[in-house]
Parts: structure tokens; C-alpha cells; sequence
């Protein structure tokens, strides 16, 4: 299923209330026994060969559901001609982030990143350097995002992090049906040089809210699903593997053998259509990328999430069995929690499902928390926009994860208040979590909303706290939260105090204006002091639908000061209509399925990234006022 299909509605299966998981008796902190991997190859491709088998009886029979829709028509993609939730991720030596992360220490991929004296900038096939080291905003290099000799026919080249004087583009091929790594050299002078590219056996991983890779002290961390699909008669022809395209040696090298590959935790069927769930960990020091995976077999739909040293994947079933769900079935939903070191993972049996990354976190106080919803289906494609159903606090110690076999008893969830209608929203922030529902990529809808607040280590009930608008954006705002939505016609921040209570506190809205980005990192805070701060946000005109930051490009990016709950705006740095309309000669990534829009604060500076053009500000009079900007786009009135 591709990004640029408009999918076809979706008929979601109901999974078993939250009020009828299994029961069990407590979970201790104790580490219990692990997944259990294959003996041998041949044990390996035994059971793969079954699985394979059963697929292909099933596709016949039965094919499987399609990937959710987005809410709301969007243009198909055009062909190509031929624990502190903002926590500043080191991506280099003496590196600021410009990346609005989840968790501090863990890099997420994004399309701008900052390298020494220059900011890296990813967009439409793409990769240039701008320098702005000596209070210089000057475009340095461009190069395709793709080596010589790739075709990028049918390749989305989404993300990229930077690790020392490495750029690693990460991408997929929907033509060669897999993931591509880019492997560029960055030198002092920000000039861009391509070392070699890879390839490696995946499925899409594409989320319209997360991100497929990650940097975790200097190596590079990525999700992937494999489907069991026959590949030329040989069922293990689909396992992982990579190969460094046009070298000398291109044959494939599996990055996992039957060691690291580990058996369906607690019996799991095959009519929950497993998939092979693989974890891969490449060191970024040599241009031969060097990869290890390790591989797991669970239910089709997922959601991932990335701490510090594991990655949690919570595996969910997409279909029924015989048209129904018992109430008093074991739990048929497998939550994984995959060691980055390599080690052997462990499960548990859950209910439910996570709307996004963001329903995760790992707590100090060695617990995983995950607000679930009833009918999450994991956040493939558009998936987190449409999961619906009650709504519980799942609350585990990190020793009780096992072989699997499991269940997470029924005190285990803390049973939360319906957010209603529309897409879902939730964050932690402190000692708090926070969730409501919106618009997400569909029309505003003139009304207002609700947003819980509860304590997750130990609250005994959400408050709710009424907004005149809905809840699309929930972020950290230092110690605090701001709530951005629309009420149909107008954007609002709302700000929400989080101290003995949780309550709204200050409010600013731009009238006639929505969001310019939905994503997470088109927002950033740059605190000054506890309670102080200026954010930035991407912006466009009134009433839009969400998805048209697909074909529209963000009008400006809005800054506002934050001053103890009293929102100030400082302005606007606007883009210049003419910027975007030249012919870029695009190959590849034609559509800004991860945004073109950031603001960027960076050693005392103020950026907007818009498009093409990075704009600087600062601020003066209590107004952010325009500097400069320069244009990097690679036409000739670009300068190049």
C-alpha cells in the first residue's frame, strides 16, 4: 500500500472491551524469562515456510483490510519525471538540537539538522547545507539525497540525522520494496559529498506521526515490518538484509540469524497475521554500513516506541476471528520490549492498542506507562487518526515483561474518561498525562473540547478542563503544557498550569488562522526561564483541513513570548510567494509528506525554515522583525 493511493474506507474490528482484560494475578518487578529464539535455520525456515503458506491460502481467500484513509481527500503524490518530553538530543559535538524530540538523548529523524557551523536541510529529493556560523546565512552545497547510478522512481526519501561528519538519509522504495540508507560526508566547510548507499529488506514503515529512525549514542536505530510474502519459491528471501548498492559485493547479507530471531510470544496464531518486527542498529563510522537486527514474530498493526535503551513495539491483530472477538479470550495484543544492545527481548499480553509514540514512556521510577484506546490498530500510514473506543492507563513494571505467555491483569489499566470524537491526542509532560481529541488531518469543526489531565504514576481520577477549541497539539512548554486547536474559524494556544492541579491559565489566538504543520517537529519551545519561553509554530489562512499541508506550504511561522501563562505574539517571519515557484526538477520525494516548515532557535538566533528559504529574525521592540533570508532552492535565480 502506497502513500500516494487514496486508500479506500476501512472496516476496524472490535477488540475485547478494556474492562474484560484477562486477569492474573499481580506483576512483579522480577525479571522473568525471555522470548525464545529459533534453534536453528532449519527450524527457522520450517516455520517461516508454514507462515508463508498460510499467507498466501489467506490472500486468496480473504484480503486483508486496507490501510486507513485519511480523513479527508488529499491530492495524490505527483510522479516523479523519469523523561522530559522536549528534551535537546546531542547530534553532534557542542550540537544544539533544532529538533523538537520525545525523549532527551534519543535524536528522531527530521528533515533539518544542525552540523558545526551549518544547518542540514532535507526536502524534495534533496539534501543542502546553509552555513550560518559567523552570523553568516549563506547556501553552501546541494546534492541528491539519492547516489549516482539510483533510481529514484518510486522512492520517498523521508528523514535524516546527522552523527559526527555523517548525513544518514533514510528513505523507502516502494520500486525495490524496501528501506534505503544514504550515507553522505559532511566536512567543516559544510560541503556535501555521497559515500555509498544501502539497501535494506523492509516493509513501509511509514506513520503519518512517527518517525522510522532514531540516533542513540552515535548509531542509527530504525523500525520495520516484514509481511511473510513468497519471494522466488525461497521463504527466507524476505528477512533481513542489506547490500551497499553498486559496490563490488551487491549481494544481500542478512543483518539477523535464527538466533536473533524469536518465536510468537504466548501461542500466537496465524490468524493473527504475524509479521516479522525487526529492530535494526547500523554503526554510522565507516561508509560500508555495519547492521545488526533482531527480529520478532507478532501481530500486524504497531506502534513503536524509542527510549534510551530499548525500543517497545506494541503489536496489535487487525482482523477477527470468525467475525468476532470473545470477551473472555486471553488478550491477543503483544507488547515487546527489545533491548538496543542486543539482548534477548521480552512480552507481555495486552488489550488495546496506542494511538501514536507519544501514548509511551518509560519512566524513571522503572515502569512503561501506554494510554491505550479500545479500538487502536498501531499507527501504519493514517492509522493513528481513526482509532476510536474507551479509553485506559496502562501501568507496568519493566521486570514483569517475560516469555510472552502473560497477560497484564486488569489493575494493571486505570480506566480514563471518553475523550469524544475525532482524532486523539496525548502527551506526557512531567508528573502529567495529558489527552484530548481534535480535527488531525480532517475539516475544523466548529466547536470545543475537552482536555484530561491526570497524574500517571498515581492519579486517582482525570480533570477536565474545557477549551473553547479542539485539542490538535499538546506540548511541553517547560514545566508546563500548551494546547493548539482550532474552533473552525480561528487557532488558539492555550496554556495549562501543571502544579498541584492541572488548569488553563492563559490564551492566545490568531484569528482567521490554522495549523501550518501537523507534525511534532514544527513546533519548538526555547525556554529563558521556569515559567518563560517563545515558541514557534508553522501557520496558514483560515479553516483548513489538516491534510493540505501535503499540497500547501505554510504562510509563515508564528512566535509567540510566553511570560507566566500571558501569551504575547512577537510576529510573524513570513515566505515569499515567489519562492516555491520556480521548477525545482524534482525526482523523488515530490510531495512534503513530513512538512517544509520549522521555526529554529539556535545560539541566540531565530530562523524560520519555509520551503526553500530560511528566513531570520530577531527581536526587537518586543516585535520580531525580518533580518534577512536566503533562498537555497536549486534554481538558477537561487544563486547556483
Amino acid at each position: 500500500m502506497t502513500r500516494s493511493r487514496l486508500l479506500a474506507a476501512v472496516a476496524l474490528c472490535a477488540l475485547a472491551p478494556l474492562a474484560g482484560c484477562a486477569p492474573g494475578a499481580a506483576l512483579s518487578g522480577s525479571q522473568g524469562p525471555t522470548l525464545r529464539p529459533f534453534g536453528s535455520e532449519a527450524e527457522l525456515a520450517r516455520f517461516q515456510q508454514r507462515l508463508v503458506r498460510d499467507y498466501e491460502k489467506r490472500m486468496e481467500k480473504n484480503p486483508p483490510p486496507p490501510a486507513p484513509p485519511m480523513p479527508t481527500a488529499a491530492p495524490s503524490a505527483p510522479s516523479a519525471p523519469g523523561v522530559s518530553p522536549q528534551g535537546l538530543a546531542v547530534t553532534g559535538v557542542g550540537t544544539e538540537s533544532v529538533t523538537n524530540v520525545q525523549t532527551a538523548g534519543v535524536d528522531e529523524g527530521g528533515i533539518v539538522k544542525v552540523h558545526g557551523d551549518h544547518l542540514v536541510i532535507l526536502r524534495r529529493g534533496r539534501l543542502f547545507t546553509v552555513k550560518i556560523g559567523g552570523d553568516a546565512l549563506q547556501p553552501v552545497s546541494a546534492v541528491d539525497a539519492f547516489g549516482p547510478g539510483v533510481d529514484p522512481q518510486g522512492a520517498w526519501y523521508d528523514e535524516m540525522l546527522v552523527a559526527g561528519d555523517r548525513v544518514a538519509v533514510i528513505g523507502y522504495s516502494y520500486r525495490r520494496g524496501g528501506t534505503e540508507v544514504g550515507l553522505f560526508r559532511i566536512d567543516p566547510d559544510g560541503r556535501l559529498t555521497h559515500r555509498s548507499t544501502h539497501q535494506i529488506r523492509s516493509g513501509d514503515y511509514y506513520s503519518a506521526r512517527n518517525y522510522a529512525s532514531r540516533l542513540v549514542g552515535g548509531k542509527l536505530v530504525f523500525y520495520a515490518p516484514i509481511e511473510p510474502e513468497p519471494r522466488g519459491g525461497d521463504p527466507m528471501a524476505g528477512f533481513p538484509a542489506v547490500r551497499r548498492w553498486g559496490g563490488a559485493d551487491s549481494m544481500f547479507r542478512r543483518t539477523v540469524d535464527a538466533t536473533r530471531v524469536y518465536r510468537p510470544a504466548g501461542g500466537l496464531s496465524l490468524e493473527d497475521d504475524p509479521v516479522l518486527h525487526t529492530v535494526t542498529v547500523c554503526g554510522l563510522e565507516a561508509d560500508d554500513l555495519d547492521c545488526r537486527s533482531t527480529a520478532l514474530y507478532g501481530p500486524e498493526g504497531r506502534v513503536f516506541y524509542v527510549s534510551a535503551g530499548s525500543m517497545y513495539v506494541w503489536a496489535t491483530p487487525w482482523r477477527e476471528r470468525d467475525g468476532r472477538e470473545d470477551r473472555d479470550a486471553r488478550p491477543r495484543s503483544v507488547l515487546y520490549r527489545m533491548p538496543l544492545d542486543g539482548s534477548a527481548p521480552t512480552g507481555l499480553r495486552v488489550s488495546g492498542g496506542p494511538v501514536d509514540q507519544f501514548s509511551f514512556l518509560e519512566s524513571g521510577d522503572g515502569h512503561l506507562n501506554v494510554l491505550v484506546r479500545s479500538e487502536g490498530r498501531g499507527d501504519g500510514m493514517w492509522a493513528s487518526e481513526v482509532a476510536e473506543g474507551d479509553a485506559a492507563l496502562l501501568r507496568v513494571p519493566l521486570g514483569s515483561f517475560g516469555d510472552g505467555s502473560r497477560a497484564a491483569p486488569a489493575a494493571a489499566y486505570r480506566v480514563l474518561p471518553d475523550p469524544g470524537p475525532g482524532p486523539f491526542q496525548n502527551r506526557y509532560v512531567g508528573d502529567w498525562l495529558l489527552f484530548g481529541a481534535g480535527n488531525g488531518w480532517g475539516p475544523p469543526r466548529p466547536d470545543g473540547s475537552e482536555l484530561f489531565a491526570t497524574r500517571w504514576a498515581d492519579g486517582d481520577g482525570a480533570a477536565r478542563l474545557a477549551l473553547p477549541h479542539g485539542v490538535d497539539r499538546i506540548e511541553a512548554m517547560g514545566r508546563d503544557a500548551v494546547v493548539v486547536g482550532t474552533d473552525g474559524r480561528d487557532l488558539h494556544f492555550s496554556a495549562v498550569r501543571l502544579g498541584a492541579r492541572a488548569d488553563t491559565a492563559g490564551r492566545y489566538t490568531r484569528a482567521g488562522a490554522s495549523q501550518g504543520e501537523l507534525r511534532s517537529h514544527g513546533f519548538f519551545y526555547r525556554p529563558e526561564t521556569e515559567d518563560s519561553g517563545v515558541l514557534g509554530l508553522p501557520v496558514r489562512g483560515p479553516s483548513r483541513p489538516g491534510w493540505e499541508h501535503l499540497a500547501r506550504g505554510s504562510a509563515s511561522v508564528l512566535f509567540l513570548r510566553n511570560d507566566a501563562f500571558r501569551f504575547r505574539e512577537l510576529g510573524d517571519l513570513a515566505a515569499d510567494d515567489r519562492a516555491d515557484a520556480g521548477d525545482d526538477g524534482c525526482r523523488a520525494s515530490c510531495v512534503d509528506w513530513y512538512g517544509n516548515a520549522r521555526p529554529l532557535f539556535l545560539r541566540g538566533r531565530i530562523f524560520a525554515l519555509l520551503g526553500y528559504e530560511l528566513v531570520e529574525g530577531a527581536v526587537r521592540d518586543g516585535r520580531i522583525r525580518e533580518l534577512r533570508r536566503a533562498s537555497f532552492a536549486p534554481w538558477p535565480a537561487a544563486g547556483r
